[in-house]
């Protein structure tokens, strides 16, 4: 047996060239019920009304929380080479589009 094969391997994903290009946003909206996290990421552009949401992205509690890590991990790494992000504006922790405050779908 060779040592490589020990080594846990990154699952090799495929893309289409579509998804390749990405979608831009600049603002995103989160909600959750007791069995899912709703990721909803938008773009609010001048002459538009309101935001238009362009991709929604739907998680369990636990995937929702790999999520988090991962991203605390990469931002981390992005800070320890280029400085820190400034967030200039207070980051509301909880919003919900359906009339309720605490983010439930």
């Amino acid at each position: 047996m060779n040592d490589n094969d020990n080594i846990k391997k990154e699952p090799q994903m495929a893309i289409t060239p579509e998804v390749a290009h990405g979608v831009y946003s600049n603002i995103s909206l989160i909600t959750h019920s007791n069995t899912e996290f709703i990721i909803d990421f938008a773009r609010m552009l001048p002459g538009l009304i309101r935001p238009e949401v362009a991709s929604r992205i739907i998680l369990t509690p636990e995937n929702c929380k790999r999520l988090l890590f991962a991203l605390q991990d990469n931002i981390n790494i992005y800070e320890s080479h280029f400085g820190p992000i400034r967030v200039d504006m207070p980051v509301k922790q909880t919003i919900s589009p359906f009339g309720n405050d605490k983010g439930e779908a």
